[in-house]
């Protein structure tokens, strides 16, 4: 009975290693490319699948004579020694690969002459032994040749072949000890001996995994993860079932009167933790990424795309270095096109700042992302690459993260990936699905994380240059400032002398009235311009103010020019503010308005108590604004539309002291359909407005 179940298990272990060398033939076959090497390889397979066949029909038979099994064995040494000379190339010397050639045809004559002399009767050879230190001086021969071949490769060399080393290696180490302990024993034991071909089938995907990885072999094996993944899913379940095997018969044997019991009980345990450990989908991810990581080669040239990415990244075909950014990452994956995301500095909403290959048009449609939501919280807290493919059919993958509803109908866009900055989510892109097949792995996720990072700091610096430059320009303001401050204190100085000279020019009170109130008031006027150019505190000059009343005295000091702006506005809307400098913004505003439209056109100004606050409006119907210069130019500072007659530094200033007072500015615009321009602002406790702008309405 003993000896049957070793024929059977004999029968299926060198089946397996035949089946497994044949597959491994054929890749190769297929695969081969015309190097002398390739071809010493695929005759060792194909010799390692007649040896494994002739043992199983050995074991299921048993009537193979012992020299036809000697041949066999000797054969497949011979195969592999001569596939591991041709390898070695120069790496070994001259002296070992001829003394191991030397040892195989020996090896090879040694059968038939023996056949020879025992026919004549002058000796007779134990055909065990002699298989032995045949199989003992081959196997030895082998090992020293892989050692000769591994320790005098480059470091490269080594990470390629290291694999193949271990597989054939394994083989004649195995034989080694193998005939060892036959000549210890004086025979063969049959455990060991069948075990073989178990031991070979292992070395298959080693074996395979280096001559796709050997270029110098011409081989271009492929074997799919997916095979790979299966068959080591094979293996591990076979030995975990070998190993319950084992168990189960010690509990039975050493388990006295409850020992079949026992063996029942660890079965059932044993069979429910392999069913667990099957059904976990986590645990097959981390398989198949830890196959792919360290058996394949790796999906991307890095330095090519990494070249291709800097240059892309550092190009001058366009001026918006986001866009840029948007292309450099969409290329990698041969995506048509993305989006990119970026926090806003004061609020930390994530804002659509960019979009590649299309125009600016496409992110009007687009809503902020609060920095409260869920997909922001979930990409800082995880650092996570979605795959909203995934996501869409396996929410349970992604912590049932909630994005905006947009994102999840846009069955074209595939990917998010934020952009880290120092471990700080600065932005995200979102790109279209790249062309099929297209599978997100491991590697995809990796090569985005790095490319994220390298943007965000990309756009940070950008933003830095930028910054460094506004202020330089600040500077030479400054310096601007400077001068003109000189020039008014003179014109000043030059005004108030006219009028403490007036006393000469009584004889006509009317006109001598009008000058010395017009001069005065210029004079206060530029004073006033003065003290704001030198910085006077600001908070000592804040009054709660009537905006209907400011919304008035701007629009009448814009009434000369066409077309006049009307107000209309509800009363008892108050707000906190310095009233020179909230009327000088309103002007600026509707000054703005009217350069935009002609004189047929219509301007109104609109002042109303909102949910956000005190809301003043001033609506155009003139010539509007792109979407690329509301968000690009609008409020740059020194970027002016007017030439010479411009310093580009209005908008700019409105939208800095509306801030400073703690409100917003919008603007909604299109080209030809005018133009609005808001001013939120927290309205005031107080009801009591300034009663010089509540006389001037």
């Amino acid at each position: 009975m003993y000896a049957n179940s070793l024929s059977t298990f004999g029968v299926l272990s060198y089946s397996l290693a035949a089946l497994s060398f044949l597959v491994l033939t054929g890749l190769m076959l297929v695969s081969w490319r015309g190097r002398r090497r390739g071809m010493g390889l695929i005759i060792a397979s194909a010799m390692m699948v007649v040896w494994s066949s002739l043992l199983a029909y050995q074991n299921a038979r048993g009537t193979i004579p012992i020299v036809l099994i000697y041949l066999a064995e000797v054969l497949q040494d011979t195969a592999w020694i001569a596939a591991l000379v041709g390898i070695a190339g120069a790496t070994a010397s001259r002296f070992l690969k001829v003394t191991a050639i030397i040892i195989c045809v020996l090896a090879c004559l040694v059968a038939p002459v023996s056949l020879i002399l025992e026919t004549l009767g002058v000796m007779y050879f134990d055909p065990t032994l002699l298989l032995s230190r045949s199989q003992l001086a081959s196997s030895l021969a082998g090992l020293i040749l892989i050692e000769q071949i591994y320790r005098n490769s480059t470091h490269s060399g080594r990470e390629t072949i290291k694999y193949f080393a271990i597989g054939v290696g394994a083989i004649f180490a195995y034989d080694l000890f193998l005939f060892s302990q036959a000549e210890l024993l004086r025979g063969l034991t049959f455990e060991t001996w069948n075990a073989r071909g178990l031991l070979v089938t292992f070395a298959v995907p080693l074996i395979a995994l280096s001559s796709q990885r050997t270029p110098d072999w011409s081989l271009d094996v492929f074997v799919s993860r997916q095979v790979v993944f299966y068959s080591t899913t094979f293996l591990v379940v076979g030995a975990y079932l070998l190993v319950m095997a084992l168990g189960g018969y010690y509990v039975r044997e050493f388990g006295g009167a409850w020992g079949g019991v026992g063996q029942v009980v660890f079965f059932a345990g044993a069979a429910i933790a392999l069913a667990a450990l099957l059904a976990s989908g986590s645990l097959r991810r981390y398989a198949a990424v830890f196959l792919s990581k360290h058996f394949y080669r790796n999906k991307y040239d890095y330095r090519i795309e990494w070249l291709r990415f800097i240059q892309t990244l550092s190009s001058t075909e366009e001026r918006d270095v986001r866009r840029t950014a948007v292309r450099a990452i969409a290329q990698i994956f041969s995506s048509p096109g993305g989006m990119l995301f970026l926090r806003e500095e004061d609020r930390g909403d994530f804002v659509p700042a960019a979009a590649w290959p299309m125009g600016p048009e496409v992110l009007a449609s687009i809503s902020n992302i609060a920095a409260q939501e869920d997909l922001p919280k979930f990409l800082a807290r995880t650092k996570w690459i979605i795959d909203l493919k995934e996501l869409r059919a396996s929410p349970d993958n992604y912590a049932n993260v909630a994005v905006p509803q947009w994102l999840l109908d846009a069955a074209e866009l595939r990917i998010v990936a934020p952009l880290l900055q120092l471990e700080e989510v600065v932005g995200f892109i979102c790109l279209y699905e790249p062309p099929p097949p297209f599978e997100l792995t491991y590697e995809d996720r990796d090569l985005l994380k790095t490319v994220g990072r390298h943007v965000a700091t990309h756009i940070a610096q950008d933003d830095a240059s930028r910054k460094l430059s506004e202020s330089r320009q600040f500077e030479a303001y400054n310096r601007l400032t400077a001068f003109m401050m000189h020039d008014l204190k003179n014109s000043v100085a030059q005004l108030k002398l006219i009028v403490e000279n007036s006393a000469r020019h009584k004889r006509n009170p009317d006109f001598i009235d009008d000058a010395i109130s017009t001069i005065g008031n210029a004079a206060e006027r530029m004073s006033r311009l003065i003290e704001q150019l030198r910085g006077a505190n600001e908070a000592e000059r804040m009054q709660i103010v009537d905006l209907a009343a400011l919304a008035h005295e701007a629009a009448k000091r814009c009434q000369g020019r066409e077309p006049q702006p009307s107000v209309h506005a509800e009363a008892g809307v108050n707000v906190s503010a310095n009233p020179e400098r909230l009327t000088s913004v309103v002007e600026h505003i509707i000054r703005n308005a009217q350069d935009a439209t002609d004189g047929s056109g219509t301007i109104r100004v609109e002042v109303a108590i909102t949910a956000d606050g005190a809301h003043l409006a001033v609506k155009d119907s003139g010539a509007g604004m792109d979407t690329d210069f509301l968000r690009d130019r609008l409020f740059r500072p020194f970027d002016s539309t007017k030439g010479s007659k411009g310093m580009g530094i209005g908008a700019y200033q409105v939208r800095e002291y509306v801030r400073q007072l703690g409100g917003r500015v919008e603007v909604q615009s299109s080209p030809g359909q005018g133009t609005t321009f808001s001013v939120i602002l927290p309205t005031a406790v107080s009801s009591v407005a300034s009663p010089a702008l509540a006389a001037a309405k």
